[in-house]
């Protein structure tokens, strides 16, 4: 394996355009690619075909990653694999949502909200498929069918960290996988008040986006941005800790 200090020389050359420094990455780094795609076997794609999206996950991880971050690109590397693989199985391969049912998802998520915002609690299913005039099953799997498989490798898709995946705000020496298994996590979302607490789990556990979050708090965008950076830094010293 190539040390650290190679690797970070390489990625920077790869980044100015140098298809052989970028070549020498992917072909070192094969056994870690591997190891993940392993993750995906018997989930209905070839192993070709999960090791070449496992390696575009890679190539836009070196496209990605700042070198000038103290942060081991293995450990970079293995949340962009994943959530590339993820995204191919959600979008395009065996676990494709139609754009109906993401539509219907989307109308549903807002009357979760709005119904939250008024109620002070979570619609029933019942109450669901009363509204939307549609049977408890379909409602069950309209909002199943159309969930993140692992919301912390979901990508922001606005604001300033635009291209960034929650997991590279939460970085660890051990590794992304560990991380993403820590259940000490939860814990700490479940101690944040309810403002926070809603903002983490309509980001990262409704796929919202921070335009969408302002709409149901009735502030900014930018405010939101602020808030959400606020609470990832309060999470992150508190696990750290």
């Amino acid at each position: 394996m190539l040390s650290q200090e190679e690797t970070i020389s390489l990625i920077k050359k790869a980044q100015n355009g140098d298809q052989d420094a970028k070549e020498t990455l992917v072909n070192e780094n094969s056994p870690l690619i591997k190891s993940v795609v392993k993750w995906f076997k018997d989930k209905g794609i070839e192993n070709e075909d999960l090791y070449q999206l496992g390696c575009l996950g890679f190539l836009k991880a070196i496209n990605n990653f700042d070198c000038s971050f103290n942060v081991k690109f293995s450990t970079y590397v293995v949340p962009m694999v994943v959530g590339e693989i993820k995204r191919f199985m959600r979008d395009d391969g065996a676990v494709k949502v139609s754009r109906a049912i993401k539509s219907q998802n989307i109308k549903i998520n807002k009357f979760v909200d709005d119904f939250f915002a008024v109620n002070n609690r979570r619609p029933t299913i019942q109450e669901i498929a009363k509204t939307f005039h549609i049977q408890e099953q379909e409602v069950v799997m309209v909002m199943d069918s159309a969930k993140m498989p692992v919301s912390l490798f979901a990508p922001f898709d606005d604001g300033e960290e635009e291209g960034l995946t929650v997991i590279d705000r939460f970085d660890s020496e051990s590794g992304g996988s560990d991380f993403v298994d820590n259940l000490a996590l939860k814990e700490v979302i479940e101690k944040l008040d309810d403002r926070d607490k809603k903002i983490i789990l309509l980001r990262y556990f409704q796929d919202k986006t921070q335009s969408e979050i302002a709409k149901v708090l009735g502030v900014s965008q930018v405010q939101v941005s602020r808030l959400e950076n606020k609470i990832l830094d309060t999470l992150k010293k508190k696990l750290s800790n």
